[in-house]
This record gives C-alpha cells, sequence and structure tokens, in this order.
C-alpha cells in the first residue's frame, strides 16, 4: 500500500470459470479471482478435491517441503554440502518417528477424509506428473505417493521450524551470553523473573556443537517460511453496526516468495436442505482450513509463543549420561544421508527421555539434550480437532475443539453465528517443577527437573464473551488469562501491536467490516511513541538539521513517504548497537529473527531510566549518542528502504537467467509498517537469504453475512506461466480486498 488507505473492494459476485478436475463426484471451479470452489455430497468428497487441487496449484510447496522434512535433498534434489546441514537437521528432528503410532489413533471418520485427500493429490500428480522445477532436478513423486505419513509430517515441519524453532534459539543464546561473561544482573533486566534454575557455573561447562537451526537452512525458509508475529482480533456484535461478531485475522510470515504461503478454497458438501460449507486458509499438504469460518462459526489464530522446548545439561561419559551415581546408556539412532554422485553420510543421534544430545557422549564432557513437547504424540488428536471444525457450531464447541490442536501452540479466537465471542490457547505445555519456567537448561541428572505430564487447555489462557466487547491477541503476554499458577509464555513479543489494536477497540462503535479492512493496514507505532516521549527534548536541544526536523514532526507512523521512520529506524539500530555491542547486534539483526521477535526484551533496558547494560552513562547520554549518528547521514523515505523483491520459492535467487526469462520473479513492491505497527513490515538477512516478513494473509469476516474477505500476496498457482502466479499480489500491496462467497 503507497499512501496507507485501503481502496473500497468491489463488491460484484464472483464470475465462475472453469479450471476444475475430473474426480468422479467431485466439482471443481475457480471464481474470477481463482480461489479454488470444491463440491461433493459428502466431506470426504470435497478433502479429496483440495488434495487435487494442492497437488494441483501447489505440488510443489507440497513436495519441497516433504523432501525435506524426510531429510532427503540430498539424495532427490541436489548433493551440495551446505544441504547436507539441511539434511543433518530434519534427520536429527525425526518428525516421522511415531507416525505408525499417530496414523493408528486415528479416528475412523479423520482416516477416512485423510485418504480421501491423499488420493485427490495422487490423482492429480499421476495423470500430470510433478512440478517442472522437481522433474529438472530429478525428481517425479509418481512411484512415491502422498500418505498420511506425509500429512502428519507436514503439520510437525511448519510447526517446529517456522514457529518453535525461534524458542530453542533464544534459550541457547542465553547459554552462549553466559558463556560470554554477560553478568546475572544484565540477563535479569532482559529475562526478569525468567531465570529461576539457572546455575551459570554449569552452563560454562557447555559443550556447544551444532546449530539450533544451521545458517545453511534456507531450502527450509523457503518453502516453511519465517514466522514474526500475527494479529487477530474478533469484535461483539455490541460494538458492530450490524450486531453480529467480525472477526480479522492477519498471520505475519516470510511473504516475499511466489508462491504465497497459504491456499485459498471454498468448500460446500451435502445435499437438499443438509447443506454445509468452509472457506478460507489452507496450507498445501494438510486436510483442512486452517484459518477461515463455516456457515456458523469463525476462527483466526496467531502463534502463541509458548514454551514448548526445554533442554538439560547431560554430564556425559563412555556413550553414557549419569542419573545419580549411575550410568545408562543413550538409544543411538542411526540414519544414512544418500548423495547424488557423492559418498553416503552416516550419521547417529543419541537419545534419551530429554531428547536429541547436541554433541558426542564418547567424549567426556557437558552437553545440551533438547526435546520439543509437540513432536511427539500430538499428529493425531490436531487432525481429529481441525476435522470437527467442519462441523462445530458454537464458540464453545469450537474452544474445546482448537484447544487440543497441540502440533504447536496458538492463540485462537473465535466467533458464532449466535453472537458470543472466545479465545483459547492451544499446545502442549510441559509441567514443570516449581521455579523453573524452562527458560534455561537444568540439570538432567536431577529427577525433579523432569517433566511431569502436560497442562490441559481448561488452564491455558482463555476467555468467553469479555465485558469489553472483543478480544484481540499480537503474540503479547497473556499469562493472566490462564488458570493460577500456569505460564505457558515466557518469552512474548512486546505488547506495542496488542496495545495499538485494544486502543482503537476499545474507542470503536458501530463497527464495520470496512473499517476493520483499514485497521489491519494502522501503520501508528506505539514502539515510537514511547522511545519519541524519552527522545524529544534531548532531540531539542541538538543541532539544527533536516534530519532532526523530520524527526520532530514525524507523525509516528510507518508510511513508504515517511523520512521520519527511516532515521527512527537510524536512532533504534544505533542505540542497540551502542548498548548490547556492535557485532552482537548486527549480527542478530541482520542475519537472525531475534529482534525481530523479542525486541521487547531488549527495549525494557533501553527505555529504562537507568541499567547495568548502559555502563554507568546516564539514558539520556546514550540517546544523545545514538541521535549523533542516526543525524549524521541525510534522511530517506522509509519506501527507499523497503523495495520487496517477490522470489520464485526454489529457483528466485538460485536462476536469475532463468527467472528473468520464464518470470519467476515478480515485484519489488514496498512493504510498509515496521515491528511494532499493526501491519508489520520487517526484513532481516537470516536463513541463507532476505527474509521479508508481513501479513501472509488477511480475512475479515462478519457472522451476519456467508462470505470473508480476503488479500493474498500472491495467487492461487505456483506455475509462473499461469495468470494465477501472482494476481492477487497487486491487491494486496494496495488494499484491494476480494470477496469469496460459500457458493
Amino acid at each position: 500500500m503507497a499512501r496507507g488507505d485501503v481502496k473500497a473492494p468491489t463488491p460484484a459476485l464472483p464470475r465462475r470459470t472453469g479450471g476444475g478436475g475430473k474426480l468422479k463426484g467431485v466439482g471443481i471451479v475457480r471464481d474470477a479471482d481463482g480461489v479454488a470452489h470444491v463440491s461433493a455430497v459428502d466431506l470426504n468428497g470435497v478433502m479429496q478435491g483440495l488434495g487435487y487441487c494442492h497437488a494441483r496449484d501447489r505440488g510443489l510447496q507440497m513436495l519441497l517441503v516433504r523432501i525435506l522434512a524426510r531429510g532427503r535433498v540430498c539424495e532427490l534434489l541436489s548433493a551440495d554440502d551446505q544441504l547436507l546441514d539441511v539434511d543433518r537437521f530434519f534427520r536429527r528432528l525425526n518428525l516421522a518417528g511415531d507416525s505408525a503410532a499417530e496414523i493408528a489413533k486415528l479416528s475412523p471418520r479423520v482416516g477416512s477424509m485423510v485418504d480421501a485427500y491423499c488420493r485427490g493429490a495422487n490423482a492429480y500428480w499421476q495423470r500430470h506428473g510433478g512440478p517442472w522445477e522437481l522433474r529438472l532436478m530429478g525428481y517425479r513423486p509418481r512411484g512415491d505417493p502422498w500418505t498420511a505419513v506425509d500429512v502428519l509430517m507436514t503439520a510437525k515441519v511448519i510447526g517446529y521450524v517456522g514457529l518453535a524453532a525461534t524458542q530453542g534459539e533464544m534459550e541457547r543464546l542465553i547459554v552462549e551470553m553466559v558463556q560470554g561473561g554477560v553478568s546475572r544482573e544484565r540477563l535479569e533486566e532482559l529475562f526478569p523473573g525468567q531465570l529461576g534454575g539457572l546455575d551459570e557455573p554449569l552452563l560454562r561447562k557447555v559443550k556447544l556443537g551444532e546449530r539450533v537451526v544451521p545458517e545453511g537452512v534456507s531450502w527450509a525458509a523457503a518453502a516453511v517460511p519465517a514466522m514474526v508475529g500475527s494479529n487477530n482480533w474478533v469484535v461483539a456484535g455490541t460494538r458492530t453496526a450490524s450486531g453480529s461478531p467480525i472477526l480479522c485475522n492477519d498471520p505475519h510470515l516470510q511473504i516475499n516468495r511466489l508462491p504465497a504461503v497459504w491456499y485459498e478454497a471454498a468448500l460446500r458438501w451435502g445435499s437438499g436442505d443438509e447443506q454445509h460449507y468452509a472457506m478460507g486458509a489452507s496450507v498445501p499438504g494438510l486436510p483442512a482450513v486452517i484459518l477461515g469460518r463455516t456457515a456458523d462459526l469463525a476462527w483466526g489464530a496467531t502463534y502463541a509463543f509458548m514454551d514448548c522446548v526445554d533442554s538439560w545439561v547431560e554430564e556425559c561419559r563412555d556413550g553414557k549420561y549419569r542419573r545419580g551415581g549411575q550410568w545408562r546408556k543413550f538409544d543411538a539412532r542411526q540414519e544414512i544421508i544418500r548423495r547424488k554422485k557423492k559418498p553416503d553420510v552416516t550419521l547417529t543421534f543419541y537419545e534419551n527421555e530429554h531428547g536429541t544430545l547436541d554433541g558426542h557422549p564418547h567424549v567426556p564432557g557437558h552437553y545440551l539434550a533438547t526435546r520439543w513437547s509437540c513432536g511427539e504424540g500430538t499428529g493425531a488428536e490436531a487432525l481429529d480437532a481441525m476435522a470437527g471444525m467442519m462441523h462445530a457450531r458454537s464458540v464453545e464447541g469450537g474452544r474445546a475443539l482448537l484447544g487440543r490442536v497441540n502440533n504447536s501452540s496458538w492463540n485462537w479466537v473465535l466467533a458464532d453465528r449466535q453472537g458470543n465471542i472466545g479465545y483459547q490457547m492451544s499446545g502442549r505445555m510441559p509441567l514443570r517443577r516449581e521455579g523453573w519456567s524452562g527458560l534455561v537448561p537444568v540439570p538432567g541428572w536431577e529427577q525433579a527437573n523432569d517433566w511431569r505430564g502436560w497442562v490441559g487447555p481448561d488452564r491455558l489462557p482463555r476467555a468467553m464473551n469479555p465485558a469489553e466487547g472483543f478480544v484481540a491477541t499480537a503474540n503479547e503476554d497473556l499469562n493472566h488469562l490462564a488458570a493460577e499458577g500456569v505460564r505457558p509464555i515466557n518469552l512474548p513479543m512486546s505488547a506495542y501491536r496488542a496495545q495499538r489494536i485494544r486502543g482503537l477497540l476499545g474507542q470503536a462503535r458501530g463497527v464495520t467490516a470496512e473499517a476493520m479492512r483499514r485497521m489491519q493496514f494502522d501503520l501508528y507505532s506505539v514502539q515510537a511513541e514511547r522511545f519519541m516521549a524519552l527522545l524529544r527534548p534531548t532531540l531539542e536541544r541538538m543541532p539544527q538539521s533536516r534530519g532532526k526536523r523530520v524527526l520532530l514532526e514525524w507523525d509516528l507512523r510507518y508510511v513508504d513517504r515517511s523520512q521520519g521512520a527511516w532515521v527512527f529506524e537510524r536512532f533504534y539500530r544505533e542505540l542497540m548497537a551502542d548498548v548490547f555491542g556492535q557485532p552482537i547486534i548486527a549480527h542478530l539483526w541482520d542475519h537472525t529473527p531475534a529482534v525481530a521477535l523479542h525486541h521487547g526484551n531488549f527495549d525494557r533496558v533501553l527505555l529504562s531510566e537507568c541499567s547495568a547494560w548502559f555502563g554507568g552513562r546516564s539514558r539520556e547520554q546514550i540517546y544523545r549518542a545514538a541521535l549523533e549518528g542516526a543525524l549524521a547521514a541525510p534522511p530517506r523515505s522509509w519506501g527507499e528502504a523497503r523495495q520487496m523483491p517477490m522470489r520464485h520459492l526454489l529457483f528466485g535467487t538460485k536462476l536469475p537467467r532463468l527467472g528473468k526469462l520464464l518470470r519467476l520473479n515478480r515485484g519489488p513492491v514496498v512493504l510498509n509498517g515496521g515491528r511494532a505497527t499493526i501491519h508489520q513490515g520487517q526484513t532481516h538477512a537470516g536463513h541463507g537469504g532476505d527474509v521479508w516478513v508481513g501479513p501472509s494473509w488477511r480475512l475479515v469476516t462478519e457472522l451476519a453475512t456467508d462470505e470473508i474477505w480476503t488479500t493474498l500476496p500472491g495467487g492461487p498457482s505456483d506455475r509462473p506461466w499461469s495468470r494465477w502466479y501472482a494476481s492477487g499480489l497487486r491487491g494486496w500491496a494496495r488494499g484491494r480486498y476480494k470477496r469469496v462467497l460459500s457458493k
């Protein structure tokens, strides 16, 4: 969006066009925007059609995720040495390790849906072959059908690589900070009240091996996008013009890729008076509508930042680990990575009840063992819950189902046709001993540090028809909504976006869907407001300059024409580098999502009147030093620095000549917003390439209607020569929503 204004969407009914498959009893058509509409007599039929559409329009995404999750990139695509790290990373996760047990736990109803979905996907590949990109690299899926194992793996890889891995990276960063000499006082300022169980002498003994997420996982980043926050909110009918609830959702993921992450679909099944629909955003590879609505119920999600990843320090020798006065053998899991035209690589992973060891236990020393609670025993229950949403009719029923979606942690907001609104957190929260938040590694040889089971959904944060007439989440601390003694979140994002959303909703009456669409494009920064309130007196005493004038006149909005946003960001980076160290901040800012995700932890220090991190200087002194650096360069517009290229999922940066010839890449597109605006816009150079994060899909729906309003940064198809490859990109950038109808 060029000016922060949302254009009025066209209210015309979608025009049906051709584009269906040839599945018996299943109808598939595209509407005027290319969205797939699938109809059948029963739910199995529409899931078969959804599988067919996913394979047709997003086969590259599905198959690439599968190859990655299996750790078979070197075998099937390329034996590049950097990609060996990718395979090693996924073999360590062992995402399919419990597949047989989970498939056996699927209910007959859900098992039939999964089988139907797989039949649909395989029918397309049998008839048309696999994506040309993978055929070019020597891989064809015809002899390698899509199965229930692949469905379960897809859910896990998205839940871990794009989301939960960031928790593990931050926990590892704390170990590195301890080993780097950062004092307990400084750590407490960054992570107040979260360091219970921290044993600094013990952590200094730990030998750190491989990174949690290797720098070379660029292919994984392409197929499984990075996540940096999300927004969702729901407004009760007491605050809306229609008297019915309105639900809004915009998940923030990596968006500088084509095709887009999500696949929009409208599903309809039944006959006569018993007709049902579900429409919204699906994930290629999964038989479900993940975000969206039915005739009776709407739901949307943000990432909850529940701590589902813990590490323990294990004392090792002779291939064993210590338990009291005894030494026990690790379970050794051997994996063989086949490599094209190169020797095979044999790996051995050592595992115990605390997860996988980061090190070799035959070399005496202290190592970390790490476990992800959602990585085992979760697939069947999560699929069963999402399948149940196709028939759920109330917020209460929806909360009971979504609370069981435990393949990762989520904040769900819901609204129903009866006028109810609600909120439910989901995820597999470990029960830990009192005094240990899970943020720091603890001794593995002490039995008191073992997990003791899981916290039930009814004790996690939740709400029902709150008095204020709305519910909003934006990845902030929601522990106050949990049962007494339950604190699932220890590393939330800052509350800036949530405060802005609640501030706007708290003043609103007679809310309309159009007003909510405009609100999704809000570019005002509460973070900048906080800093500028403290910064202004110092700034006013600075020598006159163009940068000073620009900053003093800034309206605190991150719009493309704004020079104030550009100057403020220079100040903020200078300030971060001064306080926390230039080399550290340069790495965290440019090559990891740490600043994007956890700037609130850093801001806690930077906004303090005094801090151990200030090195004896006053806040005014460090602000003035950062200002001098920021004002030294002539101001530029924010849009100059926000030219986002849209690159092909696989070949966007690898084959530039082919990319230009086949129009694989598009753009650039201006990405407005910042880290703390409702319309989030961030970028860093992590995971092997530029990562741009913003609204990966926008949803606004009013329960008085049978329609959803959406935008998508791309189109339905992954074929570059298709009219649907980037058909929604311009509308997404300019705020032109499309209307998707249930029929």
